[in-house]
């Protein structure tokens, strides 16, 4: 066991190799640091910085192909690298837990939450069934979720994914662990269920005094909730400190790299973009309702968006944000209202003027590797929109090589399969699909969720450049009022499917005048602190 005022963890000279044929030869080199009892230590660095692999390393879970060739990881006092299996099965959920970052993909779909939470007891040989039923109740009610019964008799697909998040995080403390990793647990919720996260993993810290070592790529986050900070860059650790140290007098460029590539509460001055076809509105969106039932996801939205424009439609998961999106580029059908497209209700147009008119509209998807075929290679994905849009085979190709030249991949890439490529370089090819079909408006669907603060950055500036260039109209839907402050003229804040507040991007951000748009920016993270 841990003796007062010493660490819990300590990770010494940890290396993980990488297979031969990989970019480097370490996932993690030579990474050394300590985690306290009551501490929130926060692992910070781009996609492929090693923090990830650092976590499985640290709960003996790293996964096939990778090797722990050398370092030690000391949990009070016994090495952890130098476990078997068997006593592997008895340390974690017991001594060291894990939050993961995709709930709905850690829980089983076919077994009700409140017996999954049982569960752990069961596997530990803890307590008799009725003991394990109360204690799943109790953890439940302790995650502050509402009518723990009700709660506990729900499959996973009837919650949403701030509470399955506690659901998860309710069988992590079930045995009341010395050390909690927390892996991107926040990365896919929205602002309010954000905060709402990051105050309960406080307020369990202190309660059960647990370490925490949190894994995360947004600094605004790390903003809110870490007492020190450990910066990773290809796998080694760059720089560790106080939080309020790194995050403002930080010693390494790649620190100051980070901080300086987190977008801005304050939206930046944009020049005027000349539209290709004059000035006017090219998309109109008129008392626009989706109905499933009784339950209107959207109800009567009105929109106007003016020709190479960008609008943010920003709120909360559920406030119908998506559901415009894809009733804008009619993969929904509306119940009642209309949207037209340079003129044209899609709803109203079938077959060959459908799909002509569709060709004005394109959509960039939030998951660039679930929406690309992963038998073909990103070149002929690119170049069968093109022949979708009118183009010969032979002119396919040469527009989707200067495409992927055009996002800056380089035409080099054309042979290559989406795995073959980071989750950033994938958004890439996501956009040049999207604009191989000669689009005039553009709907962004929270494609910058998944993706670090520097790659987002660029994505964020390709976009403005393409957008200068082929007078584009954006439509960019996101929950990070960080990225609509950069990114929209104006902004569109929705709740509960119904637009409650529209206007120019300055003015909702600095005088909003709605209560839930003042809630929303309330609930940022990292807001004056970075």
């Amino acid at each position: 066991m841990t003796q007062p005022g010493h660490p819990i963890l300590c990770v010494s000279d940890l290396t993980v190799a990488l297979p031969a044929n990989a970019d480097r030869a370490f996932a993690v080199e030579g990474v050394s640091l300590e985690l306290g009892p009551s501490e929130i230590l926060c692992v910070v660095g781009e996609s492929g910085s090693g923090k990830s692999v650092l976590s499985s390393a640290v709960m003996g879970a790293l996964p096939r192909g990778l090797t722990l060739t050398r370092g030690a990881i000391t949990l009070g006092g016994d090495d952890l690298a130098r476990q078997s299996q068997a006593a592997w099965r008895a340390i974690r959920g017991r001594r060291i837990a894990m939050i993961p970052q995709e709930p709905m993909a850690a829980l089983n779909p076919s077994m009700r939450v409140g017996r999954q939470i049982e569960e752990v007891f069961a596997i530990h040989g803890r307590l008799d069934r009725a003991a394990r039923r109360a204690e799943a109740l109790r953890l439940i009610g302790e995650m502050h979720l509402p009518d723990p019964a009700r709660i506990a008799a729900a499959y996973p697909h009837q919650l949403s994914g701030g509470q399955c998040q506690r659901v998860c995080i309710a069988m992590a403390l079930a045995l009341n662990p010395e050390v909690l990793i927390a892996d991107e647990p926040t990365t896919a919720l929205d602002v309010t269920t954000q905060a709402q996260m990051l105050k309960l993993i406080r307020e369990l810290r202190d309660r059960h005094g647990q370490g925490v070592m949190f894994i995360t790529h947004d600094l605004g986050v790390v903003a809110d909730i870490a007492d020190r900070i450990a910066v990773m860059e290809k796998g080694r650790l760059v720089e560790i400190g106080p939080a309020a140290q790194v995050l403002h007098s930080p010693a390494h460029p790649y620190t100051r790299a980070l901080i300086a590539a987190v977008p801005s509460f304050t939206p930046k001055p944009r020049a005027k973009i000349v539209a290709k076809d004059g000035p006017g509105a090219c998309l109109r969106v008129t008392g626009l309702t989706k109905s499933y039932g009784a339950t209107h996801a959207l109800k009567g939205a009105d929109l106007t968006v003016e020709r190479a424009t960008t609008v943010s439609v920003v709120g909360e998961s559920g406030s119908g944000k998506s559901t415009l999106a894809r009733l804008l580029v009619r993969l929904t059908e509306p119940t009642s209202g209309q949207a037209l497209v340079n003129g044209d209700d899609l709803a109203r147009l079938s077959g060959q003027r459908l799909r002509q008119a569709r060709r004005s509209i394109q959509m960039i998807f939030q998951d660039p590797f679930g929406s690309l075929n992963p038998r073909r290679t990103v070149g002929a994905i690119i170049a069968r929109a093109a022949v979708l849009a009118g183009d010969d085979r032979g002119a396919a190709r040469g527009r989707a090589e200067e495409l992927l030249r055009r996002v800056g991949l380089g035409a080099s890439a054309y042979g290559r399969p989406p795995s073959a490529f980071s989750g950033g370089q994938r958004q890439r090819v996501g956009i040049a699909r999207a604009l191989a079909m000669r689009p005039d408006i553009l709907i962004a669907d929270e494609c910058l969720s998944a993706l670090d603060v520097s790659v987002q950055a660029q994505i964020l500036a390709l976009l403005r450049e393409l957008q200068t260039e082929l007078g584009l109209t954006i439509v960019f839907i996101t929950h990070d009022l960080r990225v609509a402050a950069q990114v929209g003229d104006r902004i569109a804040v929705m709740k509960a499917g119904e637009i409650v507040e529209i206007g120019e991007a300055a003015s909702v951000l600095e005088a909003p005048q709605h209560p839930y748009t003042r809630a929303l920016l309330a609930a940022a993270p990292g807001r004056g602190a970075i």
